[in-house]
């Protein structure tokens, strides 16, 4: 099972992927029916999540449901109980747009709700992150959450965001971070996917970002709150809702 699971995500594009999903989606969710662990997006409870990951397989990280992993998860409660997404009247971009929100978000009056990406099947907005064909100032809060270690010019992609959102806007920009790590390593000689895998972690990311991650924010102007949310959860809810104790979400506000 394990194998398998590494290899269908080594092998097929994200986009392939998404399509598909939509087929096993509810077989998955009546093949592991229980009250082990439950999905905080939709509330269903299951008897395990599905391991996930590309290089090291990560146990129970995939909900059924949703498709949510851990950091969604973490972020939906986040969003939801911190912030005025799912109340306040908002223009929301939202980058590589993540199955776990999408239709959640869908259905959300208060706000208008903008997909962006290359090759997403759920986008709308069909543009590359470092060359946006937005005014400035447009969006109130912004997600692009595991996009930016796939990106080149990370540097040329934030300045991007900091250009599109408001003035006191707010954007939640999570990449993976090795926090053992100060300082962020990326090579750009690294090409096959092989070993990209194995220095980066995927086989289509660039760079392992450390703990300057967030100063790089900071340079590009935001002010920037690294929040650990798990802080705010019980033992109880962290097991059930299988989330990372200690991810950090970073916050940014222009």
């Amino acid at each position: 099972m394990n194998k398998l699971i590494k290899l269908i995500l080594n092998t097929f594009s994200r986009t392939f992927l998404i399509k598909i999903s939509f087929v096993f989606q509810p077989i998955l969710g009546l093949f592991l029916k229980g009250n082990q662990f439950t999905d905080p997006i939709d509330g269903k409870s299951f008897s395990t999540f599905l391991p996930y990951g590309y290089n090291n397989l990560r146990k129970n990280a995939l909900s059924p449901s949703t498709f949510s992993l851990e950091r969604h998860r973490l972020l939906w409660l986040y969003l939801k109980n911190e912030t005025g997404v799912f109340s306040k009247k908002i223009k929301l971009l939202h980058f590589a747009p993540e199955q776990a929100f999408y239709k959640s978000f869908k259905k959300l009056s208060n706000i208008q709700y903008d997909t962006i990406d290359i090759n997403s099947p759920l986008a709308k907005i069909r543009a590359d992150i470092c060359d946006l064909p937005i005014k400035d100032n447009t969006y109130d809060f912004i997600l692009c959450n595991h996009v930016l270690e796939h990106i080149l010019d990370d540097n040329k992609a934030i300045s991007e965001l900091y250009r599109v959102l408001k003035k006191d806007g707010v954007g939640i920009f999570q990449v993976p971070i090795d926090m053992k790590k100060e300082f962020t390593f990326q090579d750009d000689s690294i090409t096959d996917k092989k070993e990209r895998n194995k220095i980066f972690g995927q086989y289509d990311h660039v760079r392992v970002y450390g703990k300057d991650y967030f100063t790089k924010l900071k340079n590009a102007g935001f002010k920037v709150e690294e929040v650990d949310y798990t802080k705010n959860l019980s033992k109880d809810e962290i097991y059930r809702f299988s989330i990372v104790k200690g991810e950090i979400i970073p916050v940014c506000t222009k």
